[in-house]
Parts: C-alpha cells; sequence; structure tokens
C-alpha cells in the first residue's frame, strides 16, 4: 500500500542541521527536475514581484528570504516539516515504533519542489503553492506531470494506491486508467442532522487521522474494498459508491471531527 498526502501550506522551519543534500533524497531519478525547480523558484524569490508572484503577504518577506537560501539552510526531515490540520492529526511524532516504520515505506508526500519525499527525507522549509507558475519554468504542476509517474510506480509495486491529495495536487500527475482497479481516493463527508458537506478542516483532519490509524494497525489491503472493510474495522463509517475508470472513492462520514 501507498498512501500519497498532499503538502501542507504551512511548514515548521528547522532551526539547526545540515543543509539539503539532494543526492540522499528517495527518488532519485526526479533530480533532474527537483534542481530545476530550485533554480526557478531561486529565482523568482529575488524578484521585485517575488510576493505576488509567490503569494506572499507584506508581512511574511521571511518566506522568500527561505527560498533563496533554500540549499544552504537546515533542513530536517519532511515528517516534522509539514505542518497543519491533517499533519497534527496524523501525528508522526507519536506514532508507535511499528507504525513508524510502516509510515517511511508507505507515505509518500507530494512536494513542489522537491516532486515526492518521504517522511524520512530531509528537506528544508520552502514556500511554493502548487498552483504557481514560475518564470523560466512554467507552471509548477506541468513541470512534475511528466516525471511523477515513473517514481509513484516505483514505490507502488503491486500494492493499492491510496490517493489523498487535494485538487491541486492531483494536477501534478493523476494514475492511468490501468491503474483503475487498485486505486482509492477518501473524501469525508461531515454530517448534521441529514445533511452531508464537505468542510475543509473535518477533511483534513480525518484524513489525517485515517492515516495514523491505517499504520497502527498494520494491514495491508490491495484493493478498494478491502480498504474500506479495515477501516470499517477501525470505526470508521465508510459508503462505496460506484467504482469508475480512475479507481474507487470512499465516502467516510463523520458527525464531529
Amino acid at each position: 500500500m501507498l498512501i500519497l498526502l498532499p503538502p501542507s501550506e504551512g511548514k515548521s522551519a528547522p532551526r539547526r542541521g545540515a543543509p539539503l543534500d539532494l543526492d540522499a533524497l528517495s527518488h532519485p531519478t526526479l533530480d533532474h527536475v527537483r534542481r530545476g525547480v530550485i533554480a526557478a523558484l531561486g529565482e523568482a524569490s529575488n524578484r521585485q514581484d517575488a510576493a505576488g508572484l509567490l503569494g506572499v503577504g507584506r508581512t511574511q518577506t521571511d518566506l522568500l528570504e527561505r527560498n533563496r537560501r533554500l540549499t544552504v539552510t537546515p533542513a530536517a526531515r519532511a515528517d516534522r516539516v509539514y505542518t497543519g490540520v491533517l499533519y497534527d492529526a496524523l501525528g508522526f511524532g507519536d506514532l508507535s515504533p511499528a507504525a513508524r516504520r510502516r509510515a517511511a515505506t508507505r507515505v509518500a508526500i507530494t512536494s513542489s519542489v522537491f516532486g515526492l519525499v518521504r517522511p524520512t527525507d530531509r528537506i528544508p522549509a520552502y514556500r511554493l503553492s502548487g498552483d504557481t507558475t514560475l518564470p523560466g519554468l512554467g507552471p509548477v504542476a506541468a513541470a512534475w506531470r511528466g516525471v511523477l509517474g515513473e517514481a509513484v510506480a516505483r514505490s507502488l509495486g503491486r500494492g493499492l494506491l491510496v490517493d489523498l491529495r487535494s485538487g491541486t495536487y492531483v494536477g501534478f500527475w493523476r494514475p492511468p486508467t490501468s491503474l483503475a482497479g487498485r486505486v482509492a481516493t477518501v473524501r469525508v463527508l461531515h454530517e448534521v442532522d441529514g445533511t452531508r458537506q464537505v468542510v475543509s478542516h473535518f477533511n483534513k483532519a480525518t484524513k489525517g487521522r485515517v492515516v495514523r490509524a491505517l499504520l497502527e494497525d498494520g494491514r495491508d489491503p490491495r484493493t478498494p474494498a478491502a480498504l474500506a472493510d479495515v477501516l470499517r474495522d477501525l470505526g470508521w463509517k465508510v459508503e462505496e459508491p460506484e467504482p469508475t475508470g480512475t479507481g474507487t472513492r470512499l465516502d467516510v462520514v463523520v458527525h464531529q471531527v
């Protein structure tokens, strides 16, 4: 099983430690694109219009400085750099030892700068949203679209892909129809008085808890239906709409966060 996560918009900047070592990151086939994105991001962060280009507020100029110094500032494990609702709910830091070992091989995080990273990969904090267009490079999503498929396929093997990415990062790579029988996505529906809706906070927090539960449980479902059964065993209410040509969406219905 490979669980594919989105990155977080907010990141915790490491205060100490060795800088980024691109050669030490997983998925070395992505290195040439990583270097191109890092170079383009550095140049964009030096422009006079950098704040508008990268969606940085007037009080967030430190984020531009991080981008300029991306290769020399301290790096830390990705599971410590990415923060926010999903990652807080997942709680990499206090997983059991067995769950941590599973996370190292079963979780991958989509990144605008690095393409795909494992929780144990050491990266610096950066500011680059997935919907950004960088001068000299073009749309970030397009830069990754042609190369992420091979990296995901190598990590996936014959297992099930649990795709929890947000819409922006789905645009980096879409599973081919040949994988449809082995792709599960999750939609979280918040139900109140019989009415259901997608609420961002509930969606992110629940996905984080789902990942945590799967890592702690340890089972390795090979089909969307098997995944649904595991989640039900773990206490979730799961509904399965009809599979499509691109995979199966599982609806997880929650009443409170």
